[in-house]
């Protein structure tokens, strides 16, 4: 068996790997010594990603999860990019296959006080938690207030279990942490005729409402050449590895950087391009496993 094969077999694990709205929108094309990654336009979010850096980083994401689960199964894969190719000696990465496995984002309450000390990735700077926690209340309305992007947001929402996509991707109301009353007032709120209506009675500010953030969490930013995200990608899968084998989960707030204002506003306050912020901290509950779509065969 060749390694692209081996490694075919491999694809219900690499799929763990993390994308915004968990689109998962990553694919794979077999050749006979390598094996070439790229993504389905169907997949991707032009309204709130038009620069296509949430769909980078999750490709870099991807990229990271087949190399460590390549490494851990024996496999001597390196990448260039976005191709796997095969290499002298397997990857170098302290990370497991269980470790990919475990990885959760969790967006409930987290447990106070600081976070053990784990050795991060270049680039990931710790943001006052208070200034992030004034910012994403304007990032939500801004999220709400514009039609294309809530619509955007609505065709991944799974917010009851009888969604014929719910146990495939997207995001779930047991993802979002939402009670059965919540996950039905959100549907209800973002239908289309009810939307329409409220948007222009004050909605948006409704649905942002408190911020999820308090002045006790700990909120990351990862920094780097916007240039490439691929690169940047890598690098956050690895810090949220490392901070899951510390039963660390994450909580991605992408709309600071989707909306344009409070994207500027959190760029003052690190040195460099953000490209990533999350908030970081011990789940009060144990966080659900994301939904995956089967592996195409």
């Amino acid at each position: 068996m060749s390694w692209p094969e081996a490694f075919r077999e491999l694809e219900p694990v690499v799929q763990r790997a993390p994308s915004a709205h968990n689109t998962q929108p990553w694919t794979l094309t077999y050749g006979a010594d390598h094996v070439d990654i790229g993504w389905d336009p169907s997949r991707a979010l032009p309204v709130s990603d038009p620069t296509r850096r949430d769909l980078f980083l999750g490709l870099g994401t991807f990229v990271e999860t087949c190399l460590i689960v390549a490494a851990d199964t024996g496999l001597r894969v390196t990448a260039g990019h976005l191709r796997l190719m095969p290499a002298a000696d397997r990857y170098d990465t302290p990370f497991t296959v269980t470790d990919v496995e475990e990885r959760r984002c969790a967006r409930g309450r987290y447990a106070p006080g600081p976070l053990p000390g784990v050795a991060l990735e270049p680039g990931l700077v710790r943001v006052p938690a208070a200034d992030v926690a004034a910012l994403l209340p304007v990032a939500d309305r801004w999220m709400f207030g514009s039609t294309p992007v809530t619509a955007e947001l609505r065709e991944w929402l799974r917010l009851t279990p009888r969604h014929p996509r719910y146990a495939e991707d997207g995001l779930t109301d047991r993802a979002l942490a939402l009670s059965t009353m919540e996950a039905v007032g959100l549907r209800v709120a973002l239908s289309p005729r009810v939307y329409a209506v409220g948007r222009r009675l004050g909605l948006p500010s409704l649905l942002a409402g408190a911020s999820p953030v308090s002045p006790e969490d700990t909120v990351f930013v990862l920094t780097g050449d916007p240039a490439d995200p691929v690169d940047a990608g890598r690098r956050l899968m690895r810090t949220w590895l490392a901070l899951g084998r510390h039963g660390v989960a994450v909580h991605p707030l992408s709309q600071l950087l989707d909306c344009p204002h409070t994207a500027a506003r959190l760029a003052d306050l690190v040195d460099g391009p953000p490209l990533a912020v999350f908030r970081a901290g011990r789940p009060l509950r144990t966080p659900p496993r994301s939904s995956r779509r089967p592996t195409p065969r």
